[in-house]
């Protein structure tokens, strides 16, 4: 029997969610990949879509969007990436439906695992990195920032904050991490002792960022908090600057005065890994930025940290703990 977790309705995630048994998948078709799955991580992107679905589904919803596990069966004719086989060690993304224990996955959302990774790092291989991957090149295409000007991040402390961080050091940029507790930044400088840190639990949180920027321009924000913060992060910004806002923490809306968008010329945008990256990526473009996410999973393997474990059975204590403010780290299911 093949065990799923489904919905009907939105609403708390461990109040909506539900274990179904049902039969094993049939075998694939063209285009498809049978996928055992051995873990998958409850994303806070899977929790947001939980709690913001609208009415009563007619269809039984499977969330998820990453997975790995290992190739049951592959669709007979199709094409897939190189190092996918039966047998063989597998991470899906984006992939819908993926907390389960078997599922059908899209041949194009299937990526081989390095032998060198261990199923825990497996199963954030893709969405975080390639998160940090979109936001690094937000960065670069701002014409100031790599000479002069500083990066400047939110929620510096989470797990796709951590990988940015990673990634800024291995590039050379100059930096500055937001995290919302000074333990929170006490942890962050353990971790990454060059990089500066600021925490917004001190009210002149803002002024401090501009006393480490030492007069230098704050040329790009990257926001996962959105809500009233957004306002004292654009002051922040140099003119010609960028907010990019890729995560919805807060629960009020952004709120900009629109004489500070037009008086210094900013950049307001918004970006989303699930739906944005498949769609505007070529396929040379994906390609390149898979093998990209898997070279950070190597080089930053102590950077995906595990806050829990649960079993399918535990689900309810999974949803919970993966919406826990100040967690580290990602929790992990095993069917």
């Amino acid at each position: 029997m093949n065990q799923r977790v489904v919905y009907t309705r939105g609403g708390s995630p461990a109040e909506v969610l539900t274990v179904i048994e049902e039969p094993e998948p049939a075998a694939p078709k063209l285009g498809q990949v049978l996928v055992r799955t051995t873990a998958f991580p409850v994303h806070p992107g899977d929790l947001h879509a939980i709690g913001a679905y609208s009415g009563e589904a007619a269809d039984l919803v499977t969330p998820g969007i990453e997975a790995t596990g290992v190739v049951e069966a592959i669709g007979p004719g199709t094409h897939v990436a190189p190092g996918v086989e039966v047998g063989g060690r597998v991470t899906v993304f984006p992939q819908s439906g993926s907390w389960s224990q078997w599922f059908m996955a899209d041949a194009e959302a299937v990526v081989a695992v390095p032998k060198e990774l261990p199923d825990e790092v497996a199963a954030q291989m893709l969405a975080n990195p390639l998160t940090a991957v979109m936001l690094r090149r937000e960065a670069q295409e701002h014409a100031a920032f790599g000479y002069d000007g500083f990066l400047v991040q939110t929620a510096a402390g989470s797990s796709v904050g951590r990988l940015v961080t990673g990634v800024s050091q291995f590039h050379n940029f100059a930096l500055i991490n937001i995290v919302r507790s000074e333990r929170g930044a006490a942890e962050l400088r353990k971790r990454f002792p060059d990089v500066p840190v600021v925490s917004t639990e001190h009210p002149g949180w803002a002024e401090e960022v501009r006393k480490v920027a030492s007069g230098r321009p704050v040329s790009v924000v990257l926001d996962a908090i959105g809500g009233n913060m957004a306002g004292s992060l654009v002051d922040l910004l140099a003119p010609g600057g960028k907010l990019v806002s890729y995560g919805m923490i807060a629960e009020e809306p952004i709120s900009v005065h629109a004489s500070t968008l037009v008086s210094k010329s900013l950049t307001l945008r918004g970006k989303n890994i699930i739906s944005g990256w498949p769609s505007e990526a070529s396929p040379e473009r994906r390609a390149s930025d898979i093998a990209t996410a898997k070279q950070i999973a190597l080089a930053l393997t102590d950077q995906f940290d595990v806050a829990a474990t649960y079993r399918l059975g535990e689900l309810a204590d999974a949803v919970e703990h993966a919406a826990r403010p100040g967690k580290v780290g990602t929790v992990l299911v095993r069917p």
